[in-house]
């Protein structure tokens, strides 16, 4: 009966169910009274026809017959009597039989259910959490976050202020907090002086409000948001964001970046310290048909070779691999040393054709506009005229229309292009030019956006050389912040991994820790107190109390952890 007692206690904080508990009761009250009032007229009419009744048997006789139990024992013998006897007798059929389960199941049982469902849903974060992840929006971009978080074990809320989508997360087990986001309690509740990060991705509008809500009650937290319009982001930053990231423009530049790794010359992704992760294209240049160990970088120029690209696919090193045209090597050492490299290429043959961009939107004109200030030729193909209008001032050529029109294709240059950036907002669409493109041109590099991460495998068997998503590139942004690391984007699903090395690995070789073999992790560098080395070979040492640097996706870091962390 306590734990009766309490549920219900719990249970009428719920406004909802407190506001149909009422209804109930009001009925009951009504119910009651109308069964006095019976019981009353009972001892009147029962009198006039000579009959004396205690008032426990006016109420015994009233509550049998609305609950139409019968007449049994006490019986009226006027025409008055019975009258009043149908009248009881129907009132109780409706009030008893009909009103009174509709009215509990309605205002009581139904309620209860809700309440308890929704009671589910947590309100706050569970005492001593600290160095959590709050999450505005279960997005593409927090769903791919949330996958990594998780690998890495850092906890992480998502904050939603609708019930029935807060109870679907519940379902799916994503760690959900309710509240709504303009109010300064539902940050509270979520603990967000101690939290690690705040990660605002709603829209632009409802960002700028959801800053200000949490600067009120912290000044310290850092603040992520999303901005869709890059005129957002300066009103976001004076709200008192920290980091504001415009990822569909990042977006558009990065795809632009790897159709520039059709010209032969390395071209920066990402940096490690003071070191340059790049791309360097092996087309018609002296090292197509050559073994990795036949190219001689590491002796010439001081680069390693850490993976090579194979349509769309990151390979591991382990020498023996031979380059062809599509080949793109993945290459890591100082700004010097990847300028002789472009020296050496420069006078190599690239295509002076212009590069096809098919779709135009906010992503697709970031990339024009980073391909016209790198000074690369930009024809342009899209239905909509109003964009075309917007993009023709950083373009070569604009071509209004259907980009699944072989005449408009053709004369957008689809024959000679080096390179077609497919940059359309829907997955399929992207597919379907990847594999048409692919038809017309066999040597054409195919860079292409998705949305979908379901989608990756089936765009790069359409012919897509290199693919990346919005959610990608956004998860990557945050975590990077996350861990105050410099944003290296590698493509769809890689990026790098820095850990202490494990005690299984300690003193071992890394031709015996055979990591790339077991894991297909590339291993990059070792970082010794403040020393990175990355002139690596089969006979380096990994040293006591040092981290590795890997490069690779999560599937791989996961069987890392599996193979070598696990005596730890």
């Amino acid at each position: 009966m306590k734990f009766i007692g309490s549920q219900l206690a719990y249970y009428m904080k719920d406004t909802d169910f407190k506001k149909n508990s009422k209804i109930l009761l009001k009925y009951l009250a009504l119910l009651a009274a109308v069964i006095v009032i019976y019981s009353v007229l009972f001892h009147f009419i029962m009198a006039s026809e000579g009959q004396d009744h205690s008032w426990i048997t006016g109420f015994y006789w009233t509550l049998t017959v609305m609950s139409t139990l019968g007449f049994g024992d006490i019986t009226f013998a006027s025409d008055l009597g019975r009258f009043f006897s149908i009248i009881v007798l129907l009132s109780g059929i409706f009030m008893l039989m009909i009103v009174l389960p509709f009215a509990f199941i309605r205002h009581f049982y139904i309620p209860l259910l809700e309440s308890k469902k929704k009671n589910k849903v947590l309100r706050q974060v569970p005492a001593g959490t600290k160095n959590h992840i709050l999450i505005c929006s279960y997005d593409m971009i927090a769903r791919d976050l949330a996958e990594r978080l998780e690998q890495e074990n850092t906890p992480y809320f998502v904050i939603e202020n609708d019930i029935d989508t807060a109870l679907k997360y519940h379902d799916e087990n994503i760690p959900v907090l309710l509240g709504k986001l303009d109010d300064q309690k539902t940050f509270a509740l979520a603990n967000i002086n101690d939290a690690k990060l705040v990660l605002i991705n709603r829209d632009d509008f409802l960002n700028t409000k959801i800053i200000l809500t949490i600067r009120e009650i912290s000044e310290t937290v850092p603040i992520v948001s999303i901005a869709t319009l890059i005129e957002s982001v300066d009103v976001q930053q004076l709200s008192g964001a920290d980091h504001v990231l415009p990822i569909k423009k990042w977006l558009g530049e990065q795809l632009a970046n790897r159709v520039n790794t059709q010209h032969a010359e390395s071209h920066a992704i990402g940096q490690y310290e003071d070191l340059l992760i790049a791309e360097l294209p092996v087309y018609n240049t002296p090292l197509v048909s050559k073994l990795i160990r036949e190219t001689d970088l590491r002796q010439r120029f001081g680069v390693s070779i850490v993976g090579i690209w194979e349509r769309g696919r990151l390979q591991p090193i382990t020498g023996n691999e031979k380059l062809t045209q599509e080949s793109i090597l993945v290459i890591i050492g100082h700004k010097e040393q990847l300028k002789n490299i472009d020296e050496l290429f420069h006078d190599y043959t690239a295509n002076p054709h212009p590069v096809l961009l098919i779709g135009a939107g906010r992503v697709g004109l970031a990339a024009a506009k980073s391909l016209h200030k790198n000074g690369v030729l930009v024809n342009v193909v899209d239905k909509d005229p109003e964009v075309c209008k917007k993009v023709k001032p950083f373009c070569n050529k604009v071509y209004t229309g259907d980009a699944s029109d072989y005449q408009l294709l053709r004369k957008a240059g689809i024959l000679e292009a080096p390179s077609v950036l497919l940059s359309t907002h829907d997955d399929t669409m992207n597919i379907y030019l990847a594999s048409y493109c692919r038809q017309l041109n066999k040597d054409v590099r195919i860079v292409s956006r998705i949305s979908e991460a379901r989608n990756v495998d089936i765009i790069l068997k359409a012919g897509a050389n290199f693919v990346l998503s919005y959610s990608t590139l956004g998860s990557e942004a945050v975590l990077s912040i996350s861990k105050d690391q410099e944003l290296t984007v590698l493509g769809e699903g890689f990026t790098l991994f820095i850990i202490p090395i494990p005690k299984s690995l300690e003193g071992k070789s890394l031709a015996e820790s055979d990591i790339g073999a077991k894991t297909g992790l590339s291993v990059i560098a070792i970082k010794e107190k403040s020393e990175v080395k990355t002139l690596l070979s089969a006979q380096t040492v990994l040293p006591h109390g040092a981290e590795i640097v890997m490069l690779g996706n999560i599937e791989m870091k996961h069987k890392f952890n599996k193979i070598y962390v696990k005596d730890n």
